[in-house]
């Protein structure tokens, strides 16, 4: 696993989106997981960008999201088919019927993430997983003691989670209480994560799952076990991490990141 430390929100999703536009770049088949929240909103805004500027090119490539709420049309302002609509397919040039996510109106639950599973390794697995954290520590929907080498699922939001994302419902009893959520295993399977994360409320959070044991408490922590990991915080974030001149260093002496410094 490696940390880099950026000075501020806009900087570290920058950073996360110009390792993107590189992937996307070298392979235009790229099969790309990605992630909803209010951290990912930065990261697409410079993705549109770096389309409408760069011309970077999104009509070869496959997406596949990590989660999505079991219920909710995708039409609702609160599913996460709409906020990728709205805060990045509808800007590129992404072909629709190469965007995949899991669908929470499924008669069959069970058998929906059963076909999730069977698309993704269709398209040969996800090349670039990128990934944020919830205040629980988790990735995608993988609550507390999700096992490390789970599949695509259903799951029960926890009340951490619940009063997270609350708000945006309009309040924690109007909101569901499960969603369908890409495995432990399977977000550990893709050939490089990067995982984003700003502000002081996840230091606490990114201090467990980076320097921290591997624990199904904290499932972000199976990261550690990824043989190309990528943890990528602003300042805030990384206030709580005790190697934090290493990391410094490495991101400022590696030629790998020459080119992104």
């Amino acid at each position: 696993m490696e940390v880099i430390i950026q000075p501020n929100q806009e900087a570290a999703a920058s950073l996360v989106a110009r390792i993107v536009a590189r992937e996307l770049r070298a392979n235009p088949h790229l099969v790309l997981g990605l992630a909803t929240g209010q951290t990912m909103e930065c990261v697409y805004r410079h993705l549109v960008r770096l389309h409408q500027m760069e011309k970077l090119d999104f009509s070869l490539c496959r997406t596949f999201n990590l989660d999505e709420y079991v219920g909710l049309f995708p039409s609702d302002p609160n599913s996460y088919r709409h906020y990728m609509n709205h805060n990045l397919f509808r800007h590129v040039n992404v072909d629709p019927r190469n965007t995949h996510l899991p669908n929470g109106l499924a008669d069959d639950l069970d058998q929906e993430c059963r076909c999730y599973e069977a698309t993704i390794k269709r398209c040969g697995g996800i090349d670039l997983q990128v990934l944020g954290i919830g205040k629980a520590g988790h990735i995608g929907f993988n609550e507390p003691l999700s096992a490390l080498y789970s599949r695509t699922r259903v799951k029960a939001l926890t009340p951490t989670t619940m009063k997270q994302n609350g708000p945006f419902f309009g309040g924690e009893d109007k909101m569901p209480r499960r969603a369908i959520t890409m495995g432990v295993g399977t977000i550990i399977e893709c050939r490089r994560c990067l995982l984003l994360a700003t502000g002081a409320s996840k230091a606490n959070v990114i201090a467990r799952a980076v320097e921290g044991p591997i624990t199904s408490m904290i499932s972000a922590s199976a990261l550690q076990l990824h043989p190309r990991s990528t943890v990528i915080v602003d300042e805030e974030a990384a206030g709580n991490l005790t190697e934090k001149d290493y990391y410094r260093w490495i991101f400022a002496n590696e030629p790998e990141w020459e080119e992104y410094r």
